[in-house]
């Protein structure tokens, strides 16, 4: 096709997130192999799922939403108002932000990177696959997807952790365990925030290496 590509939303693959209330993933930078920044369009999977989980960007990273479809409920700061389809949202580096459905069918279109910095594609995506992919029972070539980004993101606190999460949803304890301690040694800080109320790792918390690790 001469370089370029004209394609739909609905052409998109979709991925649910790990439960009903976790938005859906449509990879479109993966789709296009987009490179330049961040590139997701994201959907919920019913009226007051989320569409954009409460966050914050804590490296740093500023993005911009466009709602496409439906009508969405945006928090952003400490201000939450209606987002119909056409709004644009700015979010700074360290604002809050978060949105849910407020009709069916909505999709947000977000877009972010960290201001001054070359861009380089986040693990994150493909865990987000991999969970996906694991919820509908693909529980091996799940696994397989997180062992492959692994290795290519070796020594990363994010990947020890997603992965840790992966193990205590779909795995055991112990590989579940060996992520997170190494998740732990690399950023300990980040680790003990995200985890205390990680639903993912919910199965972890009556093991005495919980609290031999974060007391």
């Amino acid at each position: 096709m001469n370089g370029y590509e004209i394609l739909s939303i609905d052409d998109l693959d979709r991925y649910p997130g790990s439960n009903d209330d976790a938005p859906v993933m449509l990879p479109l930078r993966r789709r296009l192999g987009f490179r330049p920044f961040g590139l997701n369009c994201w959907a919920a999977q019913r009226v007051g799922g989320h569409v954009i989980q409460r966050h914050f960007e804590r490296d740093g990273d500023e993005e911009l939403y466009v709602v496409v479809r439906g009508r969405a409920t945006f928090t952003l700061g400490e201000e939450t108002f209606d987002a119909p389809a056409g709004t644009l949202v700015h979010a700074p580096p360290g604002t809050l932000r978060e949105a849910v459905a407020a009709e069916d069918g909505t999709v947000v279109l977000a877009a972010g990177a960290k201001p001054g910095e070359a861009f380089d594609p986040a693990p994150w995506e493909e865990f987000a696959i991999a969970y996906s992919r694991a919820r509908s029972g693909e529980v091996d070539a799940a696994r397989a997807a997180v062992t492959d980004v692994l290795e290519r993101y070796p020594d990363t606190w994010q990947g020890e952790y997603n992965a840790a999460c992966f193990e205590a949803l779909y795995g055991d304890g112990d590989t579940a365990f060996a992520h997170l301690r190494r998740a732990h040694r690399l950023a300990p800080k980040d680790v003990a925030q995200f985890a205390e109320g990680d639903d993912d790792l919910a199965a972890l918390r009556g093991d005495r290496r919980w609290q031999e690790l974060f007391s």
